[in-house]
C-alpha cells in the first residue's frame, strides 16, 4: 500500500484523529474542546471551543516562534509597472500590525465586515492579514468589478469600510476603481461609513470629504496591533462566487478549520517547506488568491510571489518563465487556460530557453479541466511534474490531486488523479446511488466535509442547504460530472449541466473537447450543446488557433469533425467547428460555455461581471452568426 492509500484510508476511517494531529501544526491559544461538532447537522464545525488568530499563524509565529524573521515572506514583481518589492516576515509583520492599529483607530473592530476592493498590489494582502489580525471579516472582490455587482456585495456583507486602489494597471490602459466604487456605493442599500484609497501614481483618485481617508494617512496614525485572540469557527473571510443575477452566493471561510487544511495541503499535496519560493498566478478575489498567494505560504513560511501582470504580452509569452527564473519559484500554481495562452503564442516554447528554471520542480493546475494536450505540452517542455487538481470556491483546497509530499503517483494526463485525504468522494445517479467505476454521474462528497471547506453561507444557511445539500440527501453536491475508473483515479470531465443529451445519449462535452484539443492546429477550444429540433442538443466546437497556423480554415474544422466522429462515433453528431479569435472567459480563466449557448440558442444572456475581456462575447456571437447560429 502507498503511502497516499496508507494517508487516505486513515483521513477516512479517523477523521477526527486525523486531522487532531493535523492541527498540532498551528498556534493555538485554547486547544478545541470536540474536533467535529456534529451536534447539528447540515451545519458541522471543525474544532469547535478552540481560540486562534490567522495573521499569528502566517507572520508573529515565523518571526517570534521560529527565528525566520529575515526569511522573505513576499516578493512583489510588476511587469506592468516594471517594478518589484520584497518583505521579509519581520517586516511584513510590522506593516500589518501598524496597519491593523489603524483600522482599530477608525474603530474597526472583532466581527465588523470590511470589503477590499484592490489591484494585484502588496497592499491588498496587507490590508487582509490586518483584518485577520483584529478579527474583522474581510471580503474581497476583484478589482474593477462592475458597480451594481459590487453593490450587491456591500448590501450583502454590510461592510462598515471599503480598503480600496484608485486604480488597476492592465496592458495598454489604467482602469479606474474609485469611480466604480463611489456609484456602487450610490446605488447599494447598505452605506459603509469609511473608505481607504490607497492612490497609485498611475491614476490617482479624487476623495469624498468625510468618508475617504488615504492609505498613507491610516498608515501615519497606526500602531503596533497585537493579534486578537478568535473562536477557531469565526469567519475568516466571506467570498461571493461569480453569479450574474440574484444575490451571489458568500462562501464563508471558518479560522482554524481553514489554517489546518492549507498548511497540511503545502507539505502533503505540493511538496513545498518553509523558505521555499511558492508562486500561485492567480488573483486575489478568486479563492486561489485567498488559498494559495496569501494564506498557505505564509501558514507554511514559504516565500508567496504576488504577481501584477500576464502569461502574455507583459511583454511576451515568456513572462511566467522570466519570474520562475528571477525568484527561484521551486513550485507553481495557475490555470491551465494561462498554459494555452502561452502555448499558442510560442507553440514550440522557444521563449523558455532563454531561463534557468533548475530550481522549479511542480506545475499545479486548475481553475477548469486541464485538457490532456496542455498537459503534454507543458510537461514536455518543462519536464517536472503537470498536476491537475480539481477543487472549487466553497472547498477552498482540492478536492482530489496529485499528493507529492506523499509519493507522487503516476500521472494520468486528463485525470485529477485520486481525492485528498479527508473526502469521501463519490459518483451519483439522480436517485442518489453510486455507480460502477467508469459510469459518468454527479461527483458528489459524502457529509460531512474535511476541514477548510464552507460552512454555511454567510447570513444564508437555508441558501446552503438548498444550494449544495438538497439533491443528494447527505452529500455536498459539487456541480460537476464525471467518473471514477477502476484504479480510483477520478475524471472531471464537465459542469452537469453542460452534458448534452444527444438523441438520448448523455454526452461529455469535456470529452469531445479533449478530441478537438489533440489537433495539431488547435490551441484551445470549447464544445457546447445547442438546441436541435430533430435531436434536442447537437454539439458545436470552437476553436482557437495556434499562432503561425497557415492551413486553410475550412481544413482544419473538416479535420476537427472527423477526429470527433473517429473518436467518439456518429453518436455524437458532431458536424460543426467554428475558427474564432477568442473564447470569452472570466478573470480566472473559466470559459463561459453557458453564455455561448445562449447566444448560438438565440437566447437572452447576460454578461457576466466576472469577464475578463467583454468585447470577446461580441466577436463570438459575430462568428457565431457567420456559422449560422442561432438557427432560422
Amino acid at each position: 500500500m502507498s503511502r497516499y492509500e496508507e494517508t487516505y484510508l486513515n483521513s477516512i476511517k479517523n477523521p477526527e484523529e486525523f486531522w487532531a494531529d493535523a492541527a498540532e501544526d498551528i498556534f493555538w491559544y485554547k486547544k478545541w474542546d470536540t474536533v467535529l461538532d456534529n451536534s447539528n447537522p447540515p451545519f458541522y464545525r471543525w474544532f469547535a471551543g478552540g481560540q486562534v488568530n490567522t495573521c499569528y499563524n502566517a507572520l508573529d509565529r515565523h518571526v517570534d516562534v521560529h527565528g525566520a524573521g529575515e526569511n522573505l515572506a513576499l516578493i512583489y514583481d510588476s511587469p506592468i509597472t516594471g517594478t518589484s518589492s520584497k518583505y521579509t516576515y519581520s517586516e511584513l509583520r510590522d506593516v500589518v500590525s501598524n496597519f491593523a492599529g489603524g483600522l482599530t483607530n477608525m474603530g474597526i473592530k472583532k466581527g465588523d465586515r470590511v470589503l477590499i476592493y484592490m489591484p494585484m498590489i502588496p497592499e491588498t494582502l496587507i490590508a487582509m492579514l490586518a483584518c485577520c489580525r483584529i478579527g474583522a471579516i474581510h471580503s474581497v472582490v476583484f478589482g474593477g468589478f462592475a458597480a451594481p455587482e459590487l453593490a450587491t456585495r456591500i448590501d450583502d456583507a454590510e461592510p462598515i469600510a471599503v480598503i480600496a486602489g484608485s486604480c488597476g494597471i492592465e496592458p495598454g490602459r489604467v482602469v479606474p476603481y474609485k469611480p466604480l466604487l463611489d456609484q456602487a456605493i450610490a446605488i447599494s442599500k447598505h452605506k459603509p461609513t469609511q473608505c481607504i484609497i490607497f492612490q497609485r501614481n498611475a491614476g490617482p483618485a479624487s476623495m469624498i470629504a468625510g468618508r475617504d481617508i488615504d492609505w498613507m494617512d491610516v498608515m501615519s496614525k497606526g500602531y503596533p496591533q497585537e493579534c486578537v485572540p478568535l473562536s477557531a469557527t469565526d469567519p475568516l473571510y466571506i467570498l461571493y462566487t461569480s453569479g450574474t443575477t440574484g444575490v451571489p452566493k458568500g462562501i464563508v471561510r471558518d479560522n482554524a478549520g481553514h489554517m489546518v487544511a492549507l498548511k497540511w495541503s503545502m507539505t502533503n499535496t505540493y511538496d513545498t517547506h518553509p523558505g521555499e519560493v511558492y508562486w500561485a498566478a492567480s488573483d486575489v478575489g478568486w479563492v486561489v488568491g485567498h488559498s494559495y498567494i496569501v494564506y498557505a505560504p505564509l501558514l507554511q513560511g514559504c516565500t508567496t510571489v504576488i504577481y501584477e501582470g500576464k502569461p502574455v504580452g507583459t511583454p511576451d509569452a515568456g513572462a511566467f518563465w522570466r519570474v520562475i527564473s528571477d525568484h527561484n519559484v521551486k513550485t507553481m500554481f495557475t490555470a491551465p487556460t494561462a498554459l494555452r495562452a502561452i502555448k499558442r503564442e510560442d507553440p514550440n516554447a522557444k521563449l523558455l530557453e532563454r531561463y534557468d528554471l533548475s530550481q522549479f520542480k511542480s506545475l499545479f493546475l486548475a481553475g477548469e479541466r486541464a485538457d490532456p494536450d496542455t498537459m503534454e505540452w507543458a510537461h514536455q517542455h518543462l519536464n517536472v511534474p503537470i498536476v491537475d487538481h480539481w477543487w472549487q470556491t466553497e472547498t477552498g483546497w482540492s478536492i482530489t490531486g496529485n499528493f507529492l509530499g506523499l509519493g507522487a503517483l503516476p500521472i494520468r494526463f486528463g485525470s485529477s488523479t485520486k481525492p485528498a485525504p479527508g473526502f469521501k468522494l463519490e459518483v451519483l445517479d439522480e436517485n442518489t446511488s453510486p455507480l460502477p467505476p467508469g459510469e459518468i454521474g454527479a461527483l458528489s462528497i459524502k457529509l460531512p466535509m474535511p476541514p477548510g471547506c464552507l460552512p454555511t453561507l454567510w447570513k444564508n444557511d437555508e441558501g446552503y442547504v438548498s444550494s449544495y445539500l438538497k439533491e443528494f440527501p447527505g452529500y455536498y453536491q459539487t456541480g460537476d460530472a464525471g467518473y471514477i475508473d477502476e484504479d480510483g483515479y477520478v475524471w472531471v470531465m464537465t459542469r452537469t449541466d453542460d452534458i448534452i443529451n444527444v438523441a438520448g445519449h448523455r454526452l461529455s462535452t469535456g470529452g469531445i473537447e479533449e478530441v478537438l484539443a489533440s489537433h495539431s492546429a488547435v490551441a484551445e477550444c470549447a464544445v457546447m450543446g445547442v438546441a436541435d429540433p430533430l435531436k434536442g442538443q447537437i454539439p458545436i466546437g470552437l476553436l482557437v488557433l495556434k499562432a503561425g497556423i497557415n492551413k486553410p480554415d475550412g481544413e482544419i474544422t473538416a479535420e476537427a469533425v472527423q477526429m470527433v466522429r473517429g473518436s467518439i462515433g456518429p453518436v455524437a453528431s458532431f458536424k460543426t467547428a467554428v475558427i474564432v479569435k477568442r473564447l470569452p472567459k472570466t478573470r480566472s480563466g473559466k470559459i463561459l460555455r453557458g453564455t455561448m449557448r445562449n447566444i448560438a440558442d438565440g437566447q437572452p444572456y447576460e454578461i457576466p461581471a466576472t469577464i475578463d475581456e467583454p468585447a470577446s462575447l461580441e466577436e463570438i456571437a459575430q462568428d457565431l452568426r457567420s456559422a449560422g447560429y442561432p438557427a432560422k
